[in-house]
């Protein structure tokens, strides 16, 4: 398994990426699941030009594949795959045992799991696809696979301690959990390696496997696009896929924020046999300049930081993050900032408008929101960039 891609240099990224995603914009364009047929694909060479086409969201999979059943017109043949897994929603999610298709072999191997590693992957195999995503990477970078699922703790460790497991795979917590079942049962473990995900990773959890000797990474995957970013032994921030091109921008538009900002991860995938292009994940994050000490060279992220779906019921009317971007639009400013409070048993709206001139926000904020607020233009740079474009700080517990 080559290890080019991670350590090109930028220039070679760049000249990659150019002819790469003028290719899957052109095989999303020959899909009947993508609105792009006025664009022309020979001009989307890079991230910048990305960020003039649509984001493409959750709720778009859903309608989708009700349309164009059963993948939503975003794919060729059913028989390009070897499973269909199912999430919330529901949403059907096609894979590939083979080839490495969630590109988990990247985040193994930079996690130290390769030849003469048994993995105990933990991760579910009914229906959602972590389990066989997890196991196609360690194929990838052939290491042996336990399919132990999840539950049934005792019998997981009494298996890891008898046939010498030496690494794990599945979420943050499990592992503890295994590991005290394992004392309380006087057994040893040979596990020294851990690839994580689905769960966050606290230092302090940390800590304790780095106390047993055990060196535990984590990944930010998802169902529908696989590995997004991983984490190296150099542990800072994770560093992007290169089967992914990332996009921070600000929740509930498709406009990127600079460089260090928290926003909306989007993500368009390289992938050939599934061209998700600009697809939303709803999760926070933000940028981390510079490279990464371990030599990898792909942009990096600074982790999740949260959920971007900030809507909120105000004075029983829903206000989204798409109706503040038309207002951000319609008002010509560069940010808005809608923040939700109690005046004594009523809800209260204060809307604050950065940059630009605006005129007659006040009509505009009640056409766009279909409600009544306090409307304030701010100073430039006055608005945190903390990826929030609703505040909610109603306190519920009273």
């Amino acid at each position: 398994m080559s290890t080019k891609l991670e350590f090109r240099s930028a220039d070679e990224r760049a000249a990659d990426i150019a002819r790469d995603l003028p290719a899957q914009i052109a095989r999303a364009q020959g899909l009947p699941g993508y609105d792009l047929d006025s664009v022309d694909a020979g001009e989307i060479t890079d991230a910048a030009a990305l960020a003039n086409l649509p984001v493409m969201r959750k709720s778009d999979l859903v309608r989708l594949q009700s349309e164009h059943p059963p993948l939503g017109g975003l794919t060729g043949p059913l028989s390009d795959f070897t499973h269909v897994f199912q999430s919330p929603g529901p949403i059907y999610e096609p894979g590939r045992v083979d080839g490495d298709f969630f590109r988990l072999g990247r985040f193994l191997r930079a996690c130290g799991i390769g030849a003469g590693d048994m993995v105990q992957n933990c991760f579910g195999y009914h229906l959602t696809p972590a389990g066989m995503m997890f196991e196609s990477g360690a194929r990838a970078v052939g290491a042996v696979t336990l399919p132990a699922g999840t539950g049934q703790t005792e019998l997981q460790v009494k298996a890891a301690a008898q046939l010498g497991v030496t690494a794990y795979a599945g979420t943050p917590d499990y592992l503890k959990v295994m590991l005290e079942k394992a004392d309380e049962l006087g057994l040893s473990l040979a596990i020294t390696k851990a690839a994580v995900s689905g769960g966050a990773l606290f230092p302090s959890l940390r800590d304790v496997y780095t106390e047993r000797g055990i060196a535990c990474r984590q990944c930010y995957a998802t169902a529908d696009l696989g590995n997004i970013a991983y984490e190296s032994d150099a542990m800072e921030g994770l560093i992007v896929d290169d089967g992914m091109i990332v996009e921070i921008v600000t929740p509930g538009t498709g406009d990127p924020v600079a460089e260090g900002e928290v926003g909306e991860v989007v993500v368009t995938s390289l992938n050939p046999l599934y061209p998700l292009i600009r697809f939303a994940t709803g999760d926070l994050s933000a940028v981390l300049p510079g490279q990464s000490p371990c030599g990898r060279t792909n942009m990096r992220i600074k982790g999740w930081m949260g959920r971007a779906d900030q809507t909120a019921k105000i004075k029983g009317m829903f206000v989204r993050l798409e109706q503040v971007a038309d207002l951000v639009a319609k008002l010509g400013v560069d940010r808005a900032r809608v923040t939700v409070t109690r005046d004594g048993e009523a809800d209260a709206m204060h809307v604050a408008l950065e940059g630009g001139d605006p005129q007659n926000a006040d009509d505009v904020v009640r056409d766009i929101l279909k409600l009544r607020g306090t409307v304030e233009t701010v100073a430039p740079g006055s608005l945190p960039r903390d990826g929030k474009v609703i505040d909610d700080q109603r306190d519920y517990s009273t």
